[in-house]
């Protein structure tokens, strides 16, 4: 006998699964999130406590040993995009899944469509619009400047003839714009929910494998940043990347979350311009020009990126409260973390802060979560307190722990040759970096520093 079909309601936040309808999600807590959508019943073998019998037979030539297996295929595509390129970890993977996620108008499809001027020089590039028209497009294309007659266009959103299409054309390359706007004639529920963004990804992993084509899909974020849908649509990708930044600010950061064949430590920086994208080969000097001189409540830190160092300006302004309970704010700086180092400056220190309001802003819409940014900040805060600035010339980076001592941080080469290219004479850094390092080969003033009293005292705050 048949079962029944079967009624459940989904979060189309989380995931979760429940046999009634909530009006909050008793797993992420968001509201009106469920929706409902029926399971079709399993067949009797696959509910069976006996194991199937398949009629496929083993075959021995998809078993080998790690060594004979031959990695010399591997082909990665350029994008044209150096950015791009750097982020993915050297190339397009042939036969990869790649994720891009990011707030509406950050410039996903932008830098997507942008790619393909410099793809289709050489290989098959099939474009799937789920959101706009083969003519809405074409329009972005010529804003673009993206004038290649090689790139097939389809508006469609229907999987099945997505699949039908890459099979029949042959692309090397495919862009899915967006995962929530297809559906797959198999599951019942409306088009962007968890079960159709979920089967539909699936799909097109599989695909990806069996036709050996890369495909680039494109994912919707909800309001906490993270991609709509389950989190599963994340394990099932090769390859995770998510667009940070403000939509009213020029710069965009490219960030890899997961990536299979390369670091998740590498970003790229874009400049958001009239003609698309365009990369920014040095982020330091974006990111420090315009900074003021002479004035108090600044100070330059550097940061690791991977294997690439960034310097970014840190600015910190401290007032006298106009409330009885005062208030602290930071922009692009962990807020938990700056309330630690004011505790710190206030218990190793000796620097009050009980009745002034603190702001921390990192320009240029970066976001720190290094701990070596503890110092700079540490140094800025102290700097407004205090009104007297830090030297031009100066960059400081280091760890602080709740004793007030400096702990050694990563890369202190590159972060030293970074700010000697950049025109810095002094480096302030924890004393425990110094070991085993040549100071007199990188001609330019390193100073080691064991606790912040040290780092106030050098820098005569």
């Amino acid at each position: 006998m048949a079962g029944k079909i079967k009624t459940v309601f989904v979060c189309n936040n989380c995931g979760f699964e429940s046999p009634k309808w909530y009006g909050k999600c008793p797993d992420c807590g968001e509201w009106n999130s469920f929706a409902e959508e029926t399971r079709a019943p399993l067949k009797a073998s696959a509910v069976s406590k006996q194991l199937p019998v398949f009629s496929v037979q083993y075959d021995a030539a998809y078993v080998s040993s790690l060594n004979e297996v031959d990695s010399s295929e591997e082909h990665r595509y350029k994008t044209g995009l150096h950015e791009f390129d750097r982020v993915l970890g050297g190339g397009i993977v042939r036969g990869s899944l790649v994720l891009l996620g990011g707030d509406p108008g950050i410039g996903k499809s932008t830098i997507l469509l942008q790619i393909c001027e410099h793809l289709c020089n050489n290989l098959k590039v099939l474009y799937v619009s789920g959101e706009e028209s083969r003519a809405q497009v074409k329009l972005r294309a010529n804003r673009l400047g993206v004038t290649t007659n090689d790139l097939l266009l389809m508006a469609h959103t229907d999987i099945e003839y997505v699949v039908s299409a890459i099979q029949a054309n042959k692309p090397d390359v495919v862009i899915v714009d967006s995962i929530q706007t297809m559906v797959a004639s198999t599951i019942s529920s409306s088009c962007g929910s968890v079960s159709q963004v979920k089967e539909c990804t699936q799909i097109l992993a599989r695909l990806a494998k069996s036709e050996n084509v890369s495909i680039f899909i494109v994912g919707h974020v909800n309001k906490d940043g993270a991609i709509a849908g389950p989190k599963v649509l994340e394990h099932i990708v090769d390859t995770v990347l998510y667009f940070e930044g403000e939509r009213n600010l020029f710069y965009r950061i490219l960030r890899a979350v997961k990536n299979r064949y390369g670091s998740t430590n590498e970003i790229g920086v874009f400049e958001m311009c009239d003609k698309g994208l365009r990369e920014v080969e040095n982020p330091s000097m974006m990111l420090l020009s315009g900074k003021p001189s002479g004035v108090s409540g600044t100070c330059v830190a550097c940061v690791m990126e991977g294997s690439r160092p960034i310097l970014a300006e840190i600015q910190a302004l401290v007032s006298k409260s106009s409330f009885g309970v005062p208030r602290r704010m930071s922009t692009g700086f962990d807020y938990n973390r700056a309330a630690l180092l004011i505790a710190v400056l206030e218990k190793r220190g000796g620097y009050f802060f009980g009745n002034l309001d603190a702001y921390i802003n990192v320009v240029g819409g970066l976001k720190l979560d290094e701990p070596a940014v503890d110092l700079p900040v540490a140094l800025s805060l102290i700097s407004s307190l205090l009104d007297k600035p830090i030297s031009d010339n100066v960059i400081a980076f280091g760890e602080i722990g709740l004793a007030g001592e400096l702990r050694a941080v990563t890369g202190i080469e590159q972060r030293i040759k970074e700010a000697k290219r950049m025109g810095f004479e002094r480096c302030i850094v924890p004393k425990a970096c110094l070991k085993g390092l040549d100071i007199a080969t990188y001609n330019i003033e390193i100073v080691g520093i064991r606790s912040i009293s040290e780092a106030f005292k050098y820098i005569k705050l």
